[in-house]
């Protein structure tokens, strides 16, 4: 099956146009519906407002748009983002077209350092408890695959993929220990960072996201055409002077990393990094340069909409996200098996 390709400057216009439109609409709907004339009645300050002519907007209104909201829906924008970049760079690193952020246990290590404040610690350093400790336990994750690799002779693709399944299930166990000897009241708290969502959006908080999509867009300018030696197989790799081992490690180290800092904010949201790379691929092919740009759109928008649909299905309450990307996902999912048996 021949599959068409599209101008990567068409399909990021429109994706960027349509992220474009969808933003204001994170904002504006909720628990409490806002309208689009307060919105930007807030966003262009009080100065202009008055010059303008427009009314003045309440204090809570405006704290509810800048400091929830807004923050939350540029929260929105950086993860969606920095999950399908990671989805894509460990697609193409352990030639698994199952390959995903959460694949090596990050979520995993990072669930359990989540529960373990929640039910244990509680919150002694603020805001942050959480963040650091959901961090501190993805990193553990990530180094504990990382050794196991790295102690063996093969750093393949498949070892690799073993590996991070074997962490995977540890800090799982470890984690359901953790919920079933601590204090049962902290479960629904547990369980809802578990299915992740962004209701730890603050300006405090943005900083860890942004960290995180900073390495990896770095690491995608320094690396891909790298990465696309390795598309044509370690050997090829190697005749044009790329180390597929090392450049594995590598990828993995980065992709670690920057999934530790979006876990830690805003929990499990899966299958961002799993369904996005694939429709990329499909519109503007494998090469990094078109496929890393387009994923970031696609899923930046892609968890700006889930964050919209979670907070309507059941208004005023808020459904986490990751049930709305685990849904999207599946559907995508049984369509592509269902479109590859057509052929």
């Amino acid at each position: 099956m021949s599959v068409r390709r599209y101008p990567i400057t068409i399909i990021c216009c429109l994706a960027a146009v349509v992220l474009v439109l969808a933003m204001p609409l994170n904002v504006a709907y909720g628990g409490l519906s806002i309208p689009s004339g307060k919105i930007f009645s807030v966003l262009i300050g009080h100065d202009l407002r008055e010059f303008l002519g427009l009314e003045p907007v309440s204090k809570p209104l405006t704290k509810i748009i800048l400091e929830l909201r807004l923050p939350r829906t540029i929260l929105a924008v950086i993860v969606g983002a920095g999950l399908a970049i990671v989805g894509a760079l460990l697609q193409t690193a352990t030639r698994n077209d199952l390959a995903d952020p959460f694949l090596f246990g990050l979520s995993s290590g990072a669930a359990a350092g989540a529960v373990f404040v929640i039910t244990f610690t509680g919150d002694f350093l603020g805001i942050w408890t959480l963040p650091i400790a959901a961090f501190v336990g993805g990193m553990c994750s990530a180094i504990t695959v990382l050794v196991l690799v790295t102690r063996t002779i093969n750093t393949g693709p498949e070892r690799l993929v073993l590996a991070g399944l074997a962490v995977s299930f540890l800090f799982t166990a470890i984690t359901n220990y953790l919920v079933f000897a601590g204090d049962q009241r902290a479960a629904h708290s547990v369980v809802f960072w578990s299915l992740g969502g962004l209701g730890l959006a603050r300006w405090e908080t943005i900083g860890f996201a942004i960290a995180g999509l900073s390495i990896l867009l770095f690491f995608c300018i320094l690396k891909k055409h790298q990465l696309d030696a390795l598309l044509a197989g370690d050997n090829t790799a190697q005749s044009l002077g790329v180390s597929p081992k090392r450049l594995r490690i590598e990828v993995f180290v980065v992709c670690a990393f920057a999934t530790g800092f979006f876990v830690s904010i805003v929990g499990v949201i899966g299958f961002i990094g799993l369904m996005v790379p694939h429709l990329a691929r499909a519109l503007v092919g494998p090469l990094h340069t078109g496929l890393l740009v387009v994923s970031a759109l696609f899923g930046s928008l892609l968890v700006v909409l889930s964050d919209i649909t979670s907070r309507l299905i059941l208004a005023p309450q808020e459904l986490p996200i990751g049930i709305v990307t685990a849904a999207s996902g599946a559907l995508f999912v049984i369509f592509l098996v269902m479109r590859k048996s057509e052929f």
